[in-house]
């Protein structure tokens, strides 16, 4: 069932969508060169609970840390571990601070020291397919209308786009209805009405689009074929007249 939320549900889902942005930021801060996961996975868990704030990721579903880190080939849910930050890794951090009951969920995509340009226009294209399809959320339009966005750009760079993992609803509960996939055709799917709040966050992968989970931690995912691959997430709300970025940082700029 996707779930429309009360206006004192969308003032919470506000608060803990700042809260998210301003981790994320601090987060973000501390990717350097010999900087292990494990060590902002520390951080993070410390900024949110001595906030009065829970960090969702740990021990949901058993997943034992409070963000994930996913660096280079790692699509997503990327365990933090002792490997050092390399120059001129992609480090993506997912982070989901639960706010008063409700869930503010957002990542992004950072350098290590000097990255390849073919690394460079990947992340700033996986950031630019985020916002295109972002700009499609108002009441009418189309689930179908933010995943072709999405696909259209991506592959127009030249890039894959994952399947297997998608957007989704978000609220009191960390995933709800509905799946937000960043794939489809105009027009199609579920249309948006105000009051609902979603994430979108594209995985776009620098080669092929397919992927493989990790058995030995049930969590990793990778690209079968070791290229890099990027993701950007926000979570929205559908207003009356269009969308709020409820996850949007301090100093970021949405893509007009």
């Amino acid at each position: 069932m996707v779930i429309i939320k009360s206006k004192a549900e969308i003032e919470l889902m506000r608060k803990a969508g700042r809260v998210a942005g301003e981790c994320l930021s601090e987060m973000m801060k501390l990717v350097k060169v010999g900087v292990t996961p494990n060590e902002i996975n520390q951080a993070c868990h410390e900024w949110t609970v001595s906030r009065g704030y829970t960090p969702a990721p740990l021990n949901y579903n058993g997943f034992p840390k409070s963000l994930c880190i996913s660096v280079n080939d790692v699509v997503c849910h990327g365990i933090p571990d002792n490997r050092e930050f390399q120059d001129g890794d992609i480090v993506n951090l997912d982070v989901t601070p639960i706010v008063e009951g409700f869930h503010g969920d957002t990542n992004a995509t950072v350098f290590v020291g000097k990255v390849k340009p073919e690394a460079e226009k990947l992340v700033e294209a996986t950031r630019i397919s985020m916002w295109k399809g972002i700009n499609q959320v108002k009441p009418g339009a189309t689930l179908g209308d933010i995943g072709h966005a999405i696909q259209s750009y991506a592959e127009k760079q030249g890039y894959s786009v994952v399947l297997e993992y998608c957007g989704h609803g978000i609220g009191k509960g960390f995933h709800e209805d509905p799946m937000v996939s960043h794939v489809g055709k105009p027009g199609q799917g579920l249309k948006l009405r105000a009051g609902m709040t979603f994430t979108i966050e594209p995985m776009i992968n620098l080669g092929q689009r397919f992927v493989w989970e990790d058995q030995k931690d049930g969590w990793t995912v990778r690209t079968r074929d070791k290229s890099l691959s990027a993701q950007f997430e926000h979570t929205v709300l559908v207003t009356e007249t269009g969308v709020e970025v409820l996850t949007l940082r301090e100093g970021e700029v949405p893509l007009a």
